[in-house]
């Protein structure tokens, strides 16, 4: 297991910087998602630590070394991609094998790497059937496990769950989570899924176009964005933006702004919020409307506990008193970044 860290990485396709300036540092261990939405430069970001792909400049460390020109076998590390590359004409045994050949590892040493990763992941059972016989879950594990028979310093997925249903990717997302403090392995994983970010990732590093915008732990980077691109980015409904006469930015997160009757703190700014419409999700109602006095790009949104509110007491159409309490509010700069109010 090893730190893997980065330096400035820049990788230009033509005059298009896919990867522009990202700076890094994983510690050993940790869980990192990279988060962020598709065409960001995350996947290629990934591919250049791999070595898969090779940065237009910058410096890549794993392990405290410098690997900029190690070919990808030598790096120790492994990568998982999104589609899991498993071939269909093989075994599960033989897909898991397969890394650990092309190395010329020993018959009795592959037996005993495919047999210790199989049952770590719990698919021993299976190790004689073939893909198109497995699960979707399943075939994910032996993917895992063909990584993990490396022994890799660190472990690398790209959109690993994306090709699981959502039932699926709920229980898969908690088997890998489960995994990677057992065994401890630093780990950068790839997402546009930012459920799978928040649920997984000891820090989330959020990416737009070719730049990290801000590294944090999930509370972090949902309670204090640090700009307008991650306060909308993260968070579902988006957290709400709102100006007044050009000036900078207020935000808010939907389940902040609730009816006023049902905020006790005094120390709350107050909206006059016209309903256009509501929805029942069972565990809370979402309204969207429009508050007086402010400019909102999207609609703005409230997520309502309905246990609190009745289902004819937010009526479309009609003008309503809601607040956010003070200490829920974030303000922003003219050019987006968030401010501490002074």
């Amino acid at each position: 297991m090893a730190a893997v860290l980065t330096r400035n990485i820049v990788k230009t396709f033509a005059d298009v910087a896919a990867v522009n300036g990202i700076s890094l540092n994983v510690p050993d261990g940790e869980f990192m998602v990279l988060l962020g939405p598709s065409g960001c430069g995350k996947t290629t970001f990934l591919r250049i630590i791999c070595g898969l792909e090779q940065q237009t400049s910058g410096d890549l460390l794993i392990g405290g070394n410098v690997v900029n020109d190690i070919p990808p076998r030598a790096r120790g590390v492994a990568m998982m991609f999104q589609s899991y590359g498993l071939y269909p004409h093989y075994t599960v045994r033989n897909n898991i094998a397969f890394p650990l050949r092309t190395q010329r590892v020993s018959r009795d040493e592959i037996k005993k790497k495919v047999e210790w990763a199989s049952q770590l992941l719990g698919i021993d059972h299976l190790l004689d059937r073939r893909p198109r016989q497995l699960s979707g879950g399943e075939r994910q594990r032996v993917a895992l496990a063909r990584a993990l028979v490396r022994e890799p310093t660190a472990l690398l997925l790209d959109e690993p769950l994306s090709n699981l249903d959502a039932k699926l990717r709920t229980s898969a997302r908690q088997e890998i989570k489960n995994f990677q403090q057992r065994v401890h392995l630093t780990t950068i994983h790839v997402t546009h899924d930012q459920v799978e970010a928040m649920g997984m990732g000891d820090r989330i590093a959020v990416i737009d176009h070719g730049r990290v915008r801000q590294v944090g732990t999930p509370t972090e980077i949902y309670q204090n964005p640090a700009d307008l691109f991650v306060a909308t980015f993260v968070g579902a409904p988006p957290m709400n933006i709102v100006t007044r006469n050009g000036g900078g930015y207020l935000g808010f997160r939907p389940e902040n702004l609730l009816p006023r009757r049902m905020i006790e703190d005094d120390a709350a700014t107050e909206f006059s919020f016209r309903v256009d419409r509501s929805e029942y999700l069972g565990s809370e109602r979402i309204v969207y409307g429009v508050i007086d006095g402010y400019e909102s790009k999207q609609p703005i949104t409230a997520k309502l506990p309905p246990a609190h509110v009745a289902e004819d007491s937010i009526r479309p159409g009609e003008w309503h008193e809601f607040a956010v309490k003070n200490s829920a509010l974030r303000h922003f700069d003219s050019s987006g970044r968030h401010r501490t109010r002074n």
